[in-house]
Parts: C-alpha cells; structure tokens; sequence
C-alpha cells in the first residue's frame, strides 16, 4: 500500500486535526455510495480507511514513523531479540492476523494491539453518514445496509449475497463488497438455507470495543424445479395420462444429475415418490419427494374424448365416494 501520508495529502508534520479533516474531505469523495458507477471506489475508499488507521491512532502513527510498522500495519523486522526486537513476536501494538471458519463463520484471531484512536474515525463516519439511516445498493443479487451508526460500541455491518439453491447444496464462495469499501471473499457452507448469516469478525467498522464484525445474509435464489422443505427437496413431475396408467420408467432431475424413475402402472396423480439422499445435506442427508402430476395433451384431442365417453359409459367409478 502507499505511504497514508501520501493517501491523506498531509504532511508527516500534520496534527491530529490536519489529518482528521483531510480524511473527512478525501472520505466524502471516494465513498462507494457516491460514486456507484466507479468499479475502483470501493478500493480506494479501503485504501483511505486503512492509512487512517494507521494516522489517526496516536500510538500507531509513532509505530509507522519510527518504522516499526509499514504502511498496511504490518510489524517490520527489527532485528533478534536482545536487538531491540520485542520478546513473542514484534513490536509494540503491531498486530497479527489469522482467520479460522467455526459454527459462527469466519473469525479473526491473534490480533494483538489496541483500537485507540478509532474513536476520531467513528465520529466522522457518524458525521458524514449517521443521519442516512439504512439504504440499499449494489447489484448482481448483492443488497447492503451499512449498520445504524447510534451506537458507538456496536460497529458491525451487514451485506446480503444472493446464491442458487446448487450454490446452498453443495457450499462455494462468492466475492462480497462490505460498506466499508473492503471487498472479501466469503466461503459458503454445504446445507446453507435462506436467512442464515455468516460472521466475519473483525470486518466492521472501528468503535468502543474495537472493529466489529461483517454480517453476510444468505438469500438462496428460487428454483425453477426444486422447493425446499427442511432437508428435503419437493419436485412436481409431470405425467402423461398413458405413463400413469401404463407405467413406465421417467427421466427425473436432481441436484446432482437425472435419475430414472419406475412409475408404476395406474399411478394416480397425487402420489409421492421418495428418492433417497437426494436433497439438501444437513445433520441427515435430506431426501428428493417427487409428486406425480397428470397432465393432458395441450390441444383438444377427439380420440381421448371419445375413449373417456366409452370408458364414463362402460367402466364408470366414483373417486370421492369416502368424502363426507
């Protein structure tokens, strides 16, 4: 990343309102929301948020200009230890970071250092932005609300990602744009249903207790073919009115390929078939529940009204003599 003092347009002699003020004037111009139709905002608004981190914290701009730690925040080597070098990995207040996924998504572990400082960045996106209350943006399926800025201790920030029901399946990852103009990749778990949320801490915005986290909503886009009922899948399959009385072997679809299907003779539409482990996976593997759906031929067909005529005439039977 660029010098923050080069980002900012300050110079290293800059006090802390010279700073504040030209991140105040640099944040209202690069912000995502205002220029929707830029595809780099996003990444310059990050790249602003993150020098200021670094310049409007007391204690990490002194980190950086003694070159203890470089522009991304990261500690610089400073020799062995009896050298200068801090015992237990690196300087003061430098941090370090891993991500691990667990029940409550991704969390970020083994950040060391401090949030103070970030109390100046919190009252000017407050400032800036505290009185839009929620909005919608993005595209593709993507629908974001940046979180209430009432609270100064709660900073996290929410996001939606839209997914197809294969997507929900069999897991993946999209690529998500945070309000915070940090764009991140976020893995999605086998068996997700619409609703969930996954966490990614330590993706929010700096407040009170520090950064507070990203809170991504998973919708599961519909299906053309498929609704889900828990772990199971529900299908409707169509029929010809021969097949059902006939018999025979149906192509029917899955998630993970066709499959053939015995159709009894004299099926009668209504009837549910049951194909094993073929729905959503969860604690038990869900199963596929194919209902049979009898449908006649689209246009007026003269020989099937006659053969019904006779069959009315001949062989007539009552199929709602049990109802009351």
């Amino acid at each position: 990343m660029r010098d923050p003092y080069e980002i900012l347009g300050v110079p290293r002699s800059a006090d802390a309102a010279a700073i504040k003020s030209a991140y105040r004037r640099h944040a209202k111009k690069l912000h995502p929301d205002a220029n929707k139709s830029d595809p780099k905002a996003a990444g310059r608004f990050a790249e602003l948020n993150s020098a200021y981190e670094i310049l409007g914290d007391e204690g990490k701009r002194k980190q950086f200009d003694r070159g203890e730690i470089d522009a991304e925040g990261k500690p610089r080597f400073q020799g062995f230890e009896g050298f200068g070098a801090h015992p237990g990995g690196g300087p003061g207040g430098a941090h370090f970071e891993s991500f691990s996924f667990g029940p409550e998504g991704f969390q970020r572990a083994g950040r060391g250092g401090g949030a103070a400082g970030f109390g100046g960045f919190e009252d000017i996106l407050k400032d800036m932005f505290g009185g839009a209350g929620r909005r919608a943006g993005g595209g593709g399926g993507r629908h974001f609300e940046p979180d209430d800025f009432a609270d100064p201790a709660s900073r996290d920030v929410t996001a939606e990602v839209t997914i197809s029901l294969e997507e929900a399946a069999k897991g993946g990852s999209r690529r998500v744009h945070l309000p915070t103009g940090k764009e991140v990749e976020v893995k999605i778990p086998k068996g997700m249903a619409d609703g969930q949320q996954i966490r990614l801490k330590g993706q929010g915005l700096p407040g009170a207790r520090g950064l507070g986290d990203a809170l991504i909503t998973i919708k599961v886009a519909p299906h053309p073919a498929f609704t889900r009922d828990g772990t199971n899948l529900r299908l409707d399959l169509p029929l010809t009115l021969y097949e059902a009385v006939l018999g025979g072997k149906v192509r029917v679809p899955t998630l993970d390929g066709a499959v053939e299907l015995a159709i009894p003779a004299g099926t009668s539409g209504g009837r549910t078939f049951r194909l094993k482990g073929k729905g959503m996976p969860g604690r038990d593997q869900g199963d596929l529940l194919v209902t049979v759906r009898i449908v006649l031929p689209a246009h007026a067909d003269h020989a099937l009204e006659e053969l019904m005529k006779n069959w009315r005439d001949q062989r007539p039977y009552d199929p709602r003599k049990n109802l009351a």
